[in-house]
Parts: C-alpha cells; structure tokens; sequence
C-alpha cells in the first residue's frame, strides 16, 4: 500500500487551493481512517476558505459531506469494522462527560467539534475521524448522493422531522436551493401539504417535480396573503439566508406556527414581537445533527426516493468546484470525487 496522498487544503486565511502530497495518517484510539470516495461541498467551507471561524489553525483539508469506507481502525472501535461503507458529516464528535451528552443530546455538547473545522476533513483521499462521527450508508445510495445528505440532506430533515407539524398540515419550504430542492422533498415524502417559495417563476416547474403542492413567486405574489390563503403554515423552513425575506414571512405562520431558520443569513431578523404574540407564533434555528440522524435521513433518503441533484469535479478541480459553489451557479450541489 502507497504511504502518500492527496489533499487538497487552505494553507491560511483567503489563501488560494494547494493540491498537496500528505503521509496518510494513522487513527489512534477511538478514531477510524476513512478512504474518501465522494465530498460535498457545502457553503460553510467558506470559513475555511476565508478564515471566518474562530480558532481556526492552518493548514487545513476542509469537507464535512464525507462517504467512503472504513479503512482501518484504531484501538478500542469495536462497533465499526474496515470495508464498512461510511459517512462523515457536520458532527465531528463530541466529549460524552458535559451534562449535555449525559442527557444524550450530543448535537448539543459544549465541547463538541466540526469536521473540516477542528481537524482535516474529506478534500482528501483519506481523512481520519472519531469512531462517534460514522453513519453507516445503506447499499442503494451512491458515494456521490451521499455526501450531500451528510449536511443539507440531515439538516432540512431532522428540522422538519423535529417541527411539530403533523401530516396534512401546510408546510412552507422558502428557497429552492441546495437546502430547498431537499426540503421540498422531505415535506412532501413526511406527507405535509407542501408550499415552495421563492423569487420568480423560473423554478415552479422544478419545485413541482419535486413535489410542492403549490408554487409562491416572491415578487409577482405576497407570500404571506397566498399562505393565509391555505390556512397559514404550521411550518416555514427558511433556507434561504436571506434576513429582510425571512423576516416578511413571520405573518404566514398559521397560529402556534413556527418559522424554523436552519440557514443563518449575515444580518440579523427584523421580526414584529406582535405578529409573534398575536399568533403564538415561534422563531427557531435548527442545527444539523448526529451521526444517527444522518444515518436516519440516509434510510429515509433511501425508503422515499429522494435524491440530491448535483455537479461532480474530480478533487484535482476543487478551484473550479469551489467558484461554481460560491458564485451560486450549482444547482444544487457540488461534489468532489476521490480516486484513491
């Protein structure tokens, strides 16, 4: 077996790609090497890029959308085996002593991690991982599907799952993006009446076969009269991160609705507290998951047949996937693919 590989990383902050041989790395106790075969490319990756996150320490192989298979393990990893095929998501693990992984709610850990973040991620041939970060991938879905599961795929799902809307009610998807054209999906597989908003009408048919019952064009429509037309939303899913059209859409809620933001836009909402008062209405974020939530959206993924719509590059292309990300161009998602 060769001793070397590819990587692609960031070697500081607003620097350019640098396609870099490495020594393959080894796990220690508790962590597992994954050969990567697939890496989305999320939005996110931007704080490595452009060294927005806090703490951050350079050189560093961002990715967070990881499917491969285990390659080896490190001592004390007994749930795990090599030749699994595995993902790797946003989670990147978290401590098990802080009072929140005591009640079992790891996504919520004071100490936890990000993959790509807080150690090298899946711009690699192989990247090595906590045992605790591995969703195992059901045989159906191919390596390239499921990278972006692992983040927009468990993060629209385990937020509507979550929401407390029951099915037959309306729900609200705005944006139909990488998080929206998963969401509308999702709403409409849970069995809500699905709503998808956005601006112009270039994507009604899109959202359609996607599954939106019905279709909102932000600017030739006012969302907020045509969802009280059905009734108000038990449910909007704001994926676009856009604060001034997030905020206009507080008064579509139906009564004890909530308008649920798991994208966070740069600037801060604008949200009238007696829109909220007067219709019991909530505000609320939703942060990704854990490795078992991925694991559960992967299997939902698979029983109702949705799928990511994507554009694959080859890791020597990660300049060029990363422009096509960042200027919006992708639709949906971009993947790179990892010929180990």
């Amino acid at each position: 077996m060769t001793t070397k590989m590819q990587a692609a990383q960031i070697s500081k902050p607003g620097g350019e790609w640098e396609l870099v041989e490495r020594v393959i790395p080894e796990p220690r106790a508790g962590q597992v090497r994954v050969k990567v075969e697939a890496c989305g490319m999320c939005h996110s990756d931007v704080f490595v890029k452009e060294g927005l996150w806090p703490g951050l320490t350079y050189p560093r192989v961002p990715g967070h959308e990881i499917a491969g298979h285990i390659d080896a393990v490190g001592d004390h990893v007994t749930a795990w085996r090599p030749g699994q095929r595995v993902g790797v998501g946003w989670h990147g693990g978290h401590c098990f002593v802080c009072a929140l992984c005591q009640r079992g709610d790891f996504a919520m850990c004071v100490n936890r991690q990000v993959t790509g973040i807080d150690f090298d991620g899946g711009y690699a041939e192989y990247m090595i991982t906590p045992a605790e970060t591995l969703a195992a991938i059901p045989e159906a879905l191919p390596a390239e599907e499921v990278g972006p599961f692992m983040c927009a795929g468990v993060t629209v799902y385990n937020a509507l799952r979550h929401a407390g809307a029951r099915a037959g009610e309306v729900v609200a998807v705005h944006g139909i993006g990488g998080l929206g054209h998963l969401g509308v999906q999702y709403a409409r597989q849970m069995g809500f009446e699905t709503v998808a908003i956005t601006r112009g009408n270039d994507k009604e048919s899109l959202a359609r076969q996607l599954g939106a019952h019905h279709y909102i064009d932000s600017i030739a429509q006012d969302a907020v009269t045509e969802l009280q037309k059905l009734g108000g939303a038990r449910v909007i899913l704001a994926t676009a991160p856009n604060a001034q059209a997030i905020s206009a859409l507080i008064d579509g809620l139906s009564p004890s609705g909530t308008l649920l933001v798991p994208a966070a836009p740069a600037e801060p909402l604008t949200i009238s507290v007696m829109s909220l008062i007067s219709g019991r209405r909530s505000v609320a974020g939703w942060y990704s998951g854990t490795a078992r939530d991925a694991q559960e959206t992967l299997e939902f993924s698979v029983l109702s047949a949705v799928h990511p719509m994507i554009e694959t590059y080859s890791l020597s292309r990660v300049a060029d996937a990363y422009d096509q990300m960042y200027s919006g161009r992708v639709r949906f998602r971009v993947v790179l693919t990892v010929d180990a």
